[in-house]
């Protein structure tokens, strides 16, 4: 008989978890049908598998360290072509020193998230402290400390509710700063106050992390709604195709950003048709608009044109922008590509703006119109 131990117990607990997944996420009880619905699952699952082993199994805010939450091969839960974040573990039991860089970023943000330490998606952004709110140095340089002794600047409260910090790095350029290497941020983080080295890995360390891998899975798959019950919980959420609705604050949702305003519909074209929208860039610090699959994955920025920020964008005469989203190039400005999928979602984030947001219009028109 092999060696019980409560990791085994624990990797067995994930084994049917991913099983449990497979049948129900990856089925008609989350609206799936087709094959290629079920493929996007599961690849959607080995993403989401991946974020929870690279981020959450070895977490320990006694030691914590900064890594890369979604990259060009990692997505899920909403990531950005035009953004780069990290995360790391921390507890109010603690004192930290965070070292970063703005590495030419247009807009940067540290966040504190509660609701994390098991591994589940967040429940609440807590607090949040961007770069109009602390001090650079001449190269971009950078010194936050979380917890301790309040100070006016460059310093953000730990409560007992928080469990993570993330950081964002927003970019607007003519390439997608996701896909760029030289635009990865340096990042570090220091406790202060530790008085022991940490102990090493053990059964019930080990365990907890398995389970913590488990948890990330589950509340990003399970643990998820249809999208067609988020519609109405979330204001800046709509089911209704190829109409945007007004762009709003998430007001404290979990791994949002509080300094943005978000619109979130789905489009959907069939093969001939394509989705003329028009409107304005507001004045704000950043904006962009991208596509997404039905799991709020980014479409291919690595080798597409699959989202437009403002320094990507060709204006009209009167400053309007026309944008197209189709399936094919339309030999004009602006288009988006669909990589083919006749059903998406078009998500903008617009990022401390200074007046009203126009909210942008949509019309489906024959492609060959054109």
């Amino acid at each position: 008989m092999s060696v019980q131990t409560e990791s085994r117990r624990a990797l067995r607990e994930l084994i049917e978890l991913l099983q449990e997944v497979d049948e129900r996420w990856a089925g008609e009880e989350w609206n799936l049908h087709s094959e290629e619905d079920v493929v996007g699952a599961h690849r959607a699952l080995m993403h989401i598998l991946d974020g929870g082993i690279g981020t959450m199994f070895e977490d320990d805010p006694a030691a914590p360290v900064f890594r890369q939450i979604v990259t060009p091969t990692r997505k899920f839960t909403g990531d950005n072509s035009d953004a780069i974040y990290f995360d790391a573990p921390v507890s109010a039991e603690h004192e930290y020193l965070v070292r970063g860089n703005m590495n030419g970023a247009v807009y940067v943000s540290i966040t504190l998230e509660e609701g994390t330490a098991d591994g589940s998606l967040g429940s609440n952004a807590a607090a949040v402290i961007n770069d109009t709110q602390f001090d650079t140095d001449g190269e971009g340089n950078f010194e936050i400390r979380l917890g301790g002794e309040q100070a006016e600047r460059n310093w953000l409260a730990l409560s007992p509710e928080t469990t993570r910090i993330t950081t964002r790095h927003y970019f607007e350029e003519a390439q997608a700063a996701a896909a760029n290497p030289a635009r990865v941020p340096r990042f570090s983080i220091e406790v202060l106050n530790r008085d022991a080295i940490p102990a090493s890995p053990d059964d019930e360390s080990v365990a907890a992390g398995i389970r913590r891998v488990a948890q990330f899975v589950r509340t990003r798959t399970l643990g998820m709604p249809r999208m067609a019950d988020m519609a109405g919980d979330i204001p800046f959420v709509s089911i209704v195709p190829n109409a945007f609705p007004d762009p709003v604050k998430p007001e404290g949702v979990g791994l949002a950003a509080l300094d943005a305003a978000y619109s979130m519909p789905p489009y959907l074209l069939g093969p001939d048709d394509a989705l003329v929208i028009t409107g304005r860039w507001p004045e704000c610090r950043m904006a962009n608009v991208c596509l997404w699959t039905r799991f709020q994955q980014t479409y291919d920025y690595m080798n597409r044109q699959v989202s437009l920020n403002r320094a990507q964008t060709q204006l009209e005469d009167d400053g309007s922008f026309r944008m197209v989203i189709a399936h094919q190039d339309p030999g004009c400005a602006n288009w988006i590509d669909t990589e083919g999928r006749a059903l998406g979602i078009v998500f903008w984030r617009f990022f401390l703006t200074e007046g009203e947001i126009e909210t942008p219009q949509a019309e489906v028109v024959p492609f060959a119109s054109l």
